[in-house]
């Protein structure tokens, strides 16, 4: 199924004490790029993340973001360094008789005293803390992948209907070829005929310059390797892989035939179908570099 390099997709969860939030997004890109925004105390589970997400995701920026509360503070404790604000009371309690201060120490006090509370955490079991967080990224990445691939099937049905007036348009191109060719040996035969008045005219001859003028102008080449190219491109749109950059390649192959059909036209009918096709095919490669 063709995706989208665009989406976004989250999922928030309560696991044990941690209520976690994952937030996945990506533009395009012609590479696959991982950013993490973690935690201080997660970042030893970037690699482990990263992996996850590349095993769905080829191509595009992609912007990772994690946020774990824990629930009523049950994972963090607080120790008062007892001894420590003992002395700083002390100490603050002889400068003021020295200097006969009013004693104002309160709570307060105690609070902006350095190193007067220590916050002690409980040792984490990394294996639990990445399981946790493993479930909700991957929930993120289903909800993630999802947007992509209903952006995907919007742009395929798109690409495809582009695809379909180009393949009008080359068969109008194959219709007027010919009348072309008709229509040059017709105005060959006058002008000589004028030229040379009542002398007998070399049919023969009439018939090589119109051969000549048929072989610089055939696109018989041409349409045969354009209608290989929309078989391709209808089979890559169907398959299951990432084919953005081949459908690059490809779009590039199609609108280089259709300019070589341009420059041999020699009928203004098919100039105005050859820029009008050209058009359909930047529509066409701008959808491209947006997929996968």
């Amino acid at each position: 199924m063709i995706k989208s390099m665009t989406g976004f997709g989250r999922d928030r969860r309560v696991i044990g004490e941690r209520e976690i939030l994952v937030e996945i997004r990506s533009v395009n890109s012609r590479y696959f790029e991982f950013n993490s925004k973690l935690p201080r105390s997660f970042q030893f589970l970037e690699d482990k993340i990263k992996g996850l997400v590349k095993e769905k995701v080829s191509r595009g920026k992609v912007e990772y973001s994690l946020t774990v509360y824990n629930i009523q503070g049950k994972e963090t404790a607080v120790a008062v360094n007892s001894l420590v604000v003992e002395n700083y009371v002390k100490a603050l309690r002889e400068v003021g008789e020295k200097l006969e201060l009013k004693d104002t120490l309160s709570l307060d006090s105690v609070f902006n005293m350095t190193d007067a509370f220590t916050i002690v955490r409980p040792e984490v079991d990394e294996e639990e803390l990445w399981n946790a967080v493993k479930t909700v990224t991957e929930e993120a990445i289903k909800n993630f992948v999802s947007m992509r691939e209903t952006e995907g099937e919007k742009m395929k049905a798109d690409v495809l209907e582009k695809l379909s007036n180009i393949e009008a348009m080359i068969e109008k191109v194959c219709e007027y070829s010919p009348e072309t060719v008709k229509a040059y040996r017709e105005r060959l035969f006058e002008k000589m005929n004028d030229i040379l008045e009542d002398k007998q005219i070399s049919e023969q001859r009439i018939l090589l310059e119109a051969g000549i003028f048929a072989e610089k102008v055939a696109i018989d080449e041409e349409t045969v390797r354009l209608k290989s190219h929309f078989s391709q491109l209808r089979s890559m749109l169907d398959t299951d892989e990432a084919v953005g950059r081949k459908l690059d390649f490809l779009i590039q192959e199609i609108n280089r035939e259709i300019n070589t059909i341009g420059s041999k036209a020699q009928d203004l009918r098919i100039t105005g179908i050859v820029v009008d096709a050209k058009s359909e095919v930047e529509k066409i490669r701008e959808q491209i570099q947006n997929i996968e």
